[in-house]
């Protein structure tokens, strides 16, 4: 196979970073944010899930570490900074300085400046992401 072909693939394979941020980061984002609401600021599960727009169930799954799992984000050197983010967020949803909505808009903007979404697509297609690359998002 030449490698113009191979590179076709992989690039017609991959997804846009909207996509790779909704279906691996989005998640969990959404189960630390919930774990930190309510072991630290003291929610209820039903007050998470109501400003998340969710079901209770859908808390406790998170909760239970049943939804928003992510290996490569978690055993990333990055993620206690992504963590560190996480709290921050949450400190300021529980303080009412800020809302659910701004901050995923937030965490998003911090994946990609720390250079999280970048290790994503080099994990799951051995690239780098050109979204990152020509806006000098944690690509050197």
């Amino acid at each position: 196979m030449s490698i113009n072909i191979y590179l076709y693939q992989v690039l017609t394979s991959m997804k846009i970073p909207c996509e790779v941020i909704v279906w691996n980061v989005l998640p969990v984002v959404r189960r630390e944010l919930a774990k930190e609401l309510v072991t630290v600021h003291e929610f209820s599960q039903a007050e998470v899930a109501r400003r998340f727009g969710v079901t209770d169930a859908a808390i406790s799954q998170y909760l239970k570490k049943k939804r928003g799992d992510s290996f490569i984000i978690e055993e990333s050197s990055l993620f206690p900074q992504f963590m560190a983010e996480i709290k921050q967020s949450a400190k300021l949803i529980a303080e009412d300085r800020s809302s659910f909505e701004f901050e995923i808009c937030r965490m998003c903007g911090v994946v990609k400046t720390i250079g999280l979404l970048q290790e994503i697509y080099q994990k799951h297609f051995g690239i780098d992401c050109v979204c990152c690359r020509h806006m000098g998002m944690g690509v050197e």
